[in-house]
């Protein structure tokens, strides 16, 4: 992820929770519990005050406190059940009339480059959807520890238009990089990821003073 400066920034990463124990994450690396990847996030988040929270119980924030929330890539690895539960947990934080940008991998584009190559291959690893299993004792240890940090659902923008207004958004909004409705967006990065990725912006509440 990256932060976002003057914002509160969550993760639900056991890197995240690594960070508090240096010494720890330093021997998990020495032993390839953990990659150079992981190691690198880990002093990441030390360094950028990143806290912790598992989106799909709870943000802990008020409730109606949050005039904007943002999401990126993050929904693609929660299955259906913890997306709706994200998702009631994001209107719960939000004020009546706050807005929630995603960014998710967009499956079209990845489609469209299988019609361009017919790299059947190529568009399975794209999807992240699949991954081997653990066969070593340090792959089962790094499993058990980590957990899974594949892609368990993928979207485009019209299908997660559609699940965001099944949870009562409204004015939903497919955007381009770079674009946004969001009135002061400040240090917000627009164009994250933006060669795999798709944006979608949305309202709680209804337009024009409806409930």
């Amino acid at each position: 992820m990256t932060p976002t400066l003057g914002w509160e920034n969550f993760d639900n990463s056991f890197s995240l929770k690594l960070s508090g124990y240096p010494l720890l994450a330093s021997l998990l690396f020495k032993i390839k519990a953990i990659n150079a990847e992981q190691r690198d996030y880990i002093a990441f988040c030390r360094k950028n005050d990143i806290k912790w929270a598992d989106a799909t119980k709870t943000i802990p924030l008020p409730d109606g406190s949050v005039e904007l929330l943002y999401s990126s890539h993050m929904l693609e690895h929660l299955d259906r059940e913890d997306a709706t539960l994200f998702l009631k947990e994001a209107k719960r934080v939000l004020a009546k009339g706050g807005k929630i940008r995603l960014a998710v991998p967009d499956i079209e584009k990845r489609v469209e480059a299988y019609n361009r190559d017919k790299d059947a291959d190529r568009f399975i690893e794209s999807t992240r959807m699949c991954v081997s299993r653990p066969r070593s004792l340090l792959q089962r240890m790094a499993l058990l520890l980590l957990g899974t940090r594949h892609h368990l659902w993928m979207y485009d923008g019209k299908s997660l238009s559609k699940l965001l207004q099944q949870h009562g958004f409204s004015d939903i909004s497919v955007l381009p990089p770079g674009e946004t409705t969001i009135s002061s967006p400040g240090k917000l990065d627009l164009r994250e990821r933006e060669d795999e990725s798709v944006y979608v912006e949305a309202v709680k509440g209804q337009v024009n003073g409806n409930p």
